[in-house]
């Protein structure tokens, strides 16, 4: 008999704390499915490689990656090939990436991406590196723009 009520004794409080951190992290999980403020954008930015920039509370913009395979400025090529950037979005939805790019088959210089429409700009250096020459920082910009007021563009 006295194993059974100190078995209630322990078993009890410990059902208490349980419940109580159920009940916890059900208000904790409850409060962060409120939909993040979107960001207010509508801007012109201009990105490095491994660079990112803020677009409003919670959410970034990183160029993960450029690649570039037009032909080299000296070169004899068979195609003239393209380029393309690696960007990953960050925001209260979570990470998403895409891809921008310029002349590449099926790809497209505009994306829309959570609720943001991002149209690809000017690049530095515009013509392609010469041949037998270090990869240069690239640079690109692009515009911004919440989808509401982003303009409708053709790729």
């Amino acid at each position: 008999m006295k194993t059974s009520i100190l078995r209630q004794l322990i078993a009890f409080p410990a059902l208490l704390a349980l419940l109580a951190a159920l009940h916890a992290y059900g208000r904790a999980s409850s409060a962060s499915d409120a939909p993040a403020p979107a960001p207010i954008v509508n801007a012109d930015l201009v990105l490095g490689v491994g660079q990112s920039l803020s677009l409003g509370p919670g959410a970034s913009l990183r160029l993960d990656r450029v690649n570039d395979s037009r032909c080299k400025t000296g070169a004899v090529c068979v195609w003239a090939g393209y380029i393309s950037f690696s960007f990953t979005l960050s925001d209260a939805k979570g990470d998403v990436s895409f891809v921008l790019a310029r002349d590449m088959p099926n790809g497209s210089s505009t994306a829309l991406q959570h609720g943001l429409n991002f149209t690809l700009g000017e690049l530095e250096p515009a013509a392609p590196p010469a041949l037998h020459t270090t990869v240069p920082d690239y640079k690109v910009s692009l515009h911004v723009a919440n989808q509401a007021t982003a303009p409708q563009q053709a790729n």
